[in-house]
């Protein structure tokens, strides 16, 4: 099985919240043995969506093969003025590319969904990932974690996710690798 992890954040710090969540997702996810990739959406070097391009950008190339190699996706994101950031939507929106290929877009790609929000409002960036996956063909799973930032990291140390989220990242990976979900892909 293998496994993206799209970090649809713009944030490049290695401490960052984005980061930290990728980095504890792809660590779990190769302890069982799953070949993983963190797709970091500040590196990739995805332009504007353009499909007047005469040629796909060399980066739109390797995303849209990383994307469509991945058995199992899960998709991060903080939640900017009530959505996703615009940047993750433009990437996505670049897998167009795939339109005519014979399995196109993600389809039955497995995708989970992690949001962060200051308040309490990620779950409207969750609605918004969804809508977007299924969009797409793919299976969002029916669990999914919407986060309270103040309460990720435990209060003695701000790089350590808290007890709490770790059994929520926890729970989203054992459903995703999850025999169940395997027989479907």
């Amino acid at each position: 099985m293998k496994a993206i992890i799209f970090n649809g954040s713009l944030e490049r710090r290695t401490q960052s919240t984005s980061g930290l969540i990728s980095d504890y997702f792809s660590e779990h996810l190769k302890k069982l043995g799953i070949q993983t990739n963190i797709f970091t959406l500040a590196d990739s070097g995805i332009p504007l969506f353009d499909v007047t391009l005469p040629k796909t950008p060399l980066a739109v190339e390797r995303m849209a093969q990383l994307f469509t190699e991945a058995d199992l996706h899960i998709w991060l994101a903080p939640l900017y003025h009530g959505s996703i950031p615009g940047v993750m939507k433009n990437c996505l929106d670049w897998l167009e590319v795939t339109a005519s290929w014979y399995e196109p877009y993600l389809t039955d790609k497995t995708v989970g969904l992690v949001c962060w929000a200051d308040g309490l409002q990620a779950m409207q960036g969750i609605n918004a990932m969804d809508s977007i996956a299924k969009s797409l063909r793919a299976w969002p799973l029916p669990f999914s974690v919407p986060v309270v930032r103040s309460s990720l990291f435990t209060p003695d140390n701000s790089t350590e996710i808290s007890e709490f989220y770790s059994g929520k990242f926890d729970k989203l990976i054992s459903i995703a690798t999850s025999k169940k979900i395997e027989k479907r892909l």
